[in-house]
């Protein structure tokens, strides 16, 4: 696949087709991400891949959590405490076009809670991946590993792949430490689901807007 159309073409795909991974194509994909960069070649991540039981009992846990109102105990803040233009508009937005997709009128909370609790069952997705960090490493090590999650999914794309990068399992990470017996010692960033994208579905059919290179670039000549 072209690199282009690999990066423009991805989206956070929420609906997958039941159809099995094989194990040698996700190594593959690993195989080729290894090759991301990292600061003095760091390379900082741990990645557990889940399938099957051990992806269902992580599961269970978090909708259990979630359903019971289990305060979120995430290892980082992800997002500002406070927001501001223009990054609130753009939120909203992104929530507003998922919320058609999936035809969840504004007022519907049901429905709505019943879509946010979707990422717990990682989108009935056959595989999930779980990216940590050593809390040791510093700021500049999440940015690698943001570079190696980015060139994981590309990876998976040219599989026939899709993926969706989620951050929401992250509230509860050592119920996900626990469940992939992971040390206390790594900080859980996010998991990934993956699978073959069911492209029938109106959910994975709509496309987040994105910003003009003249609005976030300035040439200095």
């Amino acid at each position: 696949m072209d690199i282009k159309e690999a990066i423009k073409g991805r989206i956070s795909v929420r609906a997958f087709q039941d159809k099995p991974v094989a194990k040698e194509v996700i190594y593959d994909v690993l195989d080729t991400a290894r090759w991301a960069p990292s600061g003095t070649n760091t390379q900082p991540w741990k990645v557990v891949v889940a399938q099957g039981k051990t992806k269902q009992t992580i599961s269970d846990a978090l909708l259990n959590a979630a359903k019971n109102g289990v305060k979120a105990n995430p290892d980082y803040q992800y997002y500002p405490k406070e927001w501001v233009e223009p990054f609130k508009g753009r939120r909203f937005q992104c929530g507003m076009d998922l919320y058609q997709a999936l035809d969840i009128g504004r007022e519907d909370k049901e429905k709505r809670t019943e879509a946010a609790l979707a990422n717990y069952r990682f989108f009935d997705a056959p595989v999930s991946m779980f990216f940590f960090i050593d809390k040791i490493m510093a700021q500049g090590s999440w940015f690698d590993m943001g570079m190696f999650v980015q060139s994981v999914m590309l990876a998976l794309r040219g599989h026939g792949l899709g993926s969706c990068p989620q951050a929401s399992t992250s509230d509860y990470p050592d119920l996900v430490r626990e469940s992939l017996n992971v040390s206390d010692q790594y900080s859980f960033i996010c998991s990934l689901s993956v699978g073959y994208p069911d492209n029938d579905k109106a959910v994975n059919q709509y496309r987040t807007q994105r910003e003009d290179v003249d609005s976030f670039t300035t040439w200095a000549d």
